[in-house]
């Protein structure tokens, strides 16, 4: 496996991206009401997406990547993904490669997802499946008739797989929102019982200008979480199955603490390394420093001669890093988090009193609670 320990001198050079999140396609086949991505899959602005030689000078210009998350749209409807894989895989040796999906195209996700297995044989592959309600919840929040039962058929042809390939870890991501939130504890209920499932995250609704959206609060948050956390102690299979395990269990127990903080004092409780640390790009080649502020902009790949390094170095890029770092903005974005715990210098001793109390690895299946897969 690519090592990550490789980033450990992230923990106090913040000079190079580790994190990119890649909008892969704007296309979707679903069009839930919630998408903060709405706009940018609406806009008829006529750029094509990233071509794979394109994606290829923009690797190129990066250094080793921790982690990248293929977002969109629906990843798995771009008919090149494990190409484009096979990118990151080769040119930045990623130890994370990331796909959240709606689960609408299961037989496209089981092939694909074996590719990319093919194709990356030294990175741990994670799959999220959406499961936002159970049964005809689930389809009347994301508004797409017959979603649930080809969510469910997602996530069983993925078991399959993950049963012969340790490398792919399987997961569960659930949206909490105002439109479900009474919802989410039958959900909980339903993904403890899915065989094959490792993992089972939940994600705050987001605003489409950044931050939570309204209508949800720390204590649903913690309701939610605290009946996750109950249940998967009961298991008794083992977890994660890739080396640092334990340490991002450890992280997620600590984000759950510091994102219902976040919640309730409506502040950043952190620093944040977005513009720094993580990167987000999307599908026609715009460079932004995170998710939740779309109007900061690097600039686009294509007019930088793909270059990310040169992009982050001029004088816009350095303004708009100076934006993030004063803070007027907060947010309760979880990959965004994520980055903030596990490099902030100020977290280490929490991080380890969370290390120390887990006990075992993770990956031996100690049963408990806390080991959520990579957001």
């Amino acid at each position: 496996m690519h090592s990550p320990l490789r980033h450990a001198r992230s923990l106090f050079l913040k000079t190079r991206p580790i994190h990119l999140t890649f909008f892969v396609t704007r296309r979707c086949n679903a069009r839930c009401p919630f998408c903060f991505y709405a706009a940018a899959r609406d806009a008829e602005d006529g750029a094509p997406e990233l071509r794979p030689d394109e994606i290829r000078r923009v690797a190129g210009s990066l250094d080793a990547l921790l982690w990248v998350l293929f977002s969109g749209g629906e990843p798995f409807l771009r008919e090149d993904l494990a190409e484009v894989a096979q990118v990151f895989h080769d040119v930045n040796r990623a130890a994370f490669l990331t796909f959240p999906t709606n689960g609408l195209l299961p037989e496209a996700a089981v092939e694909t997802t074996e590719d990319v297995l093919r194709r990356c044989p030294e990175s741990v592959v994670v799959v999220k499946v959406s499961l936002d309600g159970v049964g005809e919840r689930h389809d009347a929040v994301r508004g797409t008739p017959g979603g649930f039962a080809k969510a469910v058929r997602t996530c069983e042809g993925l078991a399959r797989l993950a049963a012969r390939e340790p490398r792919l870890e399987l997961g569960v991501n659930t949206l909490l929102g105002a439109a479900n939130r009474r919802d989410v504890p039958d959900v909980v209920r339903f993904v403890h019982g899915l065989a094959g499932v490792r993992a089972h995250t939940i994600t705050l609704e987001r605003a489409p200008g950044g931050g939570p959206a309204p209508g949800v609060g720390a204590d649903d948050h913690r309701a939610a979480t605290e009946l996750l956390e109950r249940l998967w102690s009961t298991r008794r299979e083992p977890f994660h199955r890739f080396a640092g395990a334990r340490l991002k269990a450890a992280q997620d127990r600590l984000q759950r603490r510091l994102l219902r903080r976040t919640l309730a004092e409506r502040r950043r409780v952190l620093p944040c390394y977005a513009g720094r640390l993580n990167l987000v790009l999307t599908e026609r080649g715009e460079l932004h420093p995170c998710e939740s502020r779309w109007a900061l902009s690097f600039g686009n790949v294509r007019d930088a001669g793909y270059d990310v390094r040169a992009m982050l170095r001029s004088a816009r890029g350095r303004a708009v890093a100076a934006e993030v770092e004063r803070g007027a903005c907060w947010c309760a974005h979880e990959c965004n988090l994520l980055t903030n715990i596990l490099f902030h210098p100020g977290t280490q001793p929490a991080l380890v009193r969370e290390w120390a109390r887990l006990g075992t690895d993770s990956a031996t299946g100690d049963g408990r609670p806390g080991q959520e897969a990579i957001a």
